[in-house]
């Protein structure tokens, strides 16, 4: 492989761009980052403090106060916040939402940007969210930006909820928190979920999760040779 390869996935909520990346990572033996989950943390921090995750003023002073740290454990991802593993807390619907108000402040995506950064200029990674390839990185080695319905994106994040044993939200609720966040990351004036002009768009609708990975891995390896 050469030197330095950084893939960004972006795409709007529950495209599988995560489990996607995770394979694509694993396989290639590269980092996997999971930039929602730094957002996530934020939102839960927003939340605990009493901080509306609208508030621009109140969550620029409270993200210079916090301290996230990216660690892997057995290969997964671990994310921890002021020294506390938060994982598991920031995988609620509630934390979803929070998490796509706080990224609509500037202040909030400088500060996780530059982590993000950082990371990628000390290791190959594979980087999801939805503006990796625009903003984060945009001179990424490879891009990708991967779509699918709302319908199949909705069941999708339900069928997830659901086998997590989170089961106090319905189908058209969870398509109801899509449908948010889908106009709140697209419409947002700071880095708004946007395909980049030399991403390679994959509709997801009627593949599986696998056929996705494959064709993003020998996307890759096929550029690599040349």
């Amino acid at each position: 492989m050469q030197e330095k390869i950084r893939i960004a996935v972006d795409g709007p909520a529950g495209a599988g761009k995560s489990t996607i990346a995770k394979i694509v990572s694993k396989e290639l033996g590269i980092v996997y980052l999971d930039t929602g989950a730094m957002y996530r943390a934020v939102a839960l921090k927003a939340i605990e403090d009493e901080i509306d995750t609208k508030d621009r003023t109140g969550l620029a002073q409270m993200v210079e106060q916090i301290n996230i740290i990216i660690d892997y454990l057995d290969g997964e991802q671990r994310i921890y916040l002021n020294d506390v593993d938060v994982t598991n807390r920031i995988r609620t619907p509630e934390i979803s939402i929070g998490a796509s108000n706080v990224a609509a402040a500037p202040e909030v995506r400088l500060k996780m940007v530059d982590l993000q950064r950082t990371i990628s200029k000390k290791t190959n990674v594979v980087m999801d969210g939805r503006d990796i390839g625009t903003f984060v990185l945009p001179d990424a080695e490879f891009k990708f930006f991967l779509t699918a319905s709302i319908e199949e994106r909705a069941l999708r994040r339900y069928k997830e909820q659901l086998a997590k044993g989170i089961c106090n939200i319905s189908l058209e609720e969870v398509r109801k928190d899509i449908e948010y966040r889908d106009k709140n990351d697209s419409g947002r004036d700071f880095a708004p979920l946007k395909k980049a002009a030399d991403a390679i768009e994959i509709d997801t609708t009627s593949l599986s999760i696998e056929e996705v990975a494959q064709k993003i891995i020998s996307s890759v390896k096929e550029k690599l040779k040349q």
